[in-house]
């Protein structure tokens, strides 16, 4: 079987967008595999909360190297992560990527963000100058031990400078050795469109949901991080949670064959087998 940075390069090469999901724990990863996309998406937001923390710079960077550790070694298909600012100058750089090599990462972005960061998304942010952005791309890319790993660069500079520092910064970055470039903080349609539109010729990648999958692939994106999967988590698990405080009871059938379902999806048969196999 192909590593998965192979896996991811092939997928990039090929004619459709990658869709990866959101994901921060294996069992969502798991069910992400299992009913067929092609790569999983390691939030950091969703890491951070997953550990009771917003996504402001709390989490360190061996906090976030363990998680990619746990999902990369739950599932065969290629994880793309999130390394927020690359936690510190270009010799921090350095060491994120070879932690988040040797921890399975098929893909990883770095953002050029003022640490610490913010989420894309929220009011406030700041950026670093592009002279300084520059030499972290580079050495994300020089520090790779398989050329193979998929370097991302992405820019917080949309809501800070406007469009023309974020053409800017992106065709630098690309310059500098960064195989796909992501602007975040995408908020409109007209947002997703001028995106498309001033990047043309870039490889980009979009973080959200404003239109759906087959409408978006049309836009000329290569992969499409899938936040609303972390939100349908979210808001599931908190209405289900709601009703049985409420009512003291549920609407899904708790069934036999569910709970058949997920033993198997966490490989308990394959697990057993191994246990007679060397039972003495």
């Amino acid at each position: 079987m192909l590593e998965t940075t192979q896996q991811l390069r092939r997928l990039l090469q090929g004619p459709e967008m990658i869709v990866a999901p959101f994901v921060y724990d294996c069992l969502q990863a798991k069910l992400a595999e299992q009913v067929g996309f092609a790569a999983v998406y390691m939030t950091g937001f969703g890491t951070a909360a997953a550990r009771g923390f917003p996504d402001l710079g709390l989490l360190t960077m061996s906090e976030m190297v363990e998680n990619v550790r746990a999902i990369a070694h739950a599932v065969k298909v290629p994880v793309i992560c999130d390394a927020d600012t690359g936690y510190g100058n270009p010799i921090n750089v350095w060491r994120t990527v070879r932690e988040y090599e040797e921890a399975g990462a098929a893909a990883l972005h770095i953002e050029d963000q003022v640490w610490p960061k913010k989420c894309g998304f929220l009011a406030g942010k700041q950026v670093i100058p592009l002279e300084e952005m520059v030499p972290k791309v580079r050495a994300a890319c020089d520090a790779r031990r398989d050329q193979n790993l998929v370097i991302i660069a992405r820019t917080d500079a949309l809501a800070v400078n406007g469009w023309d520092d974020v053409v800017r910064r992106c065709h630098a970055y690309r310059e500098a050795g960064a195989a796909l470039i992501f602007v975040d903080g995408i908020r409109t349609v007209d947002d997703l469109k001028e995106y498309a539109s001033r990047l043309s010729g870039l490889p980009l990648l979009y973080n959200g949901a404003l239109l759906p999958v087959r409408e978006l692939g049309q836009y000329g994106f290569r992969v499409n991080i899938h936040t609303s999967t972390l939100m349908a988590s979210y808001v599931h698990f908190r209405d289900t949670l709601r009703q049985l405080k409420e009512t003291g009871r549920l609407d899904l059938p708790i069934t036999g064959h569910l709970f058949a379902e997920l033993i198997e999806l966490m490989g308990v048969p394959q697990t057993e087998a191994l246990s007679k196999k060397y039972a003495i």
